[in-house]
């Protein structure tokens, strides 16, 4: 298991389509990926459970992965996250 924190850099926060973005870079890997914050964990495979999370702009979550690619799904994740995920 990897983890790392992260704050979110996008002004509008994990709506719609930084979400999408976030799914579709985490589906990409066979581990197991969730993020938490605050009190919650949410998937990050799941669109529903990553906009459920209310992440805002300025929030930190940290990654948690889990599995046999975990180290690389990590990576490409903090990535997308700092490159702003489309924004």
């Amino acid at each position: 298991m990897v983890s790392q924190k992260v704050v979110i850099k996008n002004p509008t926060g994990l709506h719609l389509r930084p979400a999408g973005i976030l799914c579709k870079e985490a589906m990409q890997f066979k581990s197991l990926i969730t993020f938490t914050f605050r009190d919650s964990t949410a998937n990050a495979k799941s669109v529903l459970s990553v906009l459920g999370a209310c992440v805002k702009c300025g929030d930190e979550i940290e990654f948690v992965c889990e599995g046999e690619d975990e180290k690389e799904a990590l990576k490409a994740l903090i990535t997308a996250v700092e490159n702003g995920l489309g924004e």
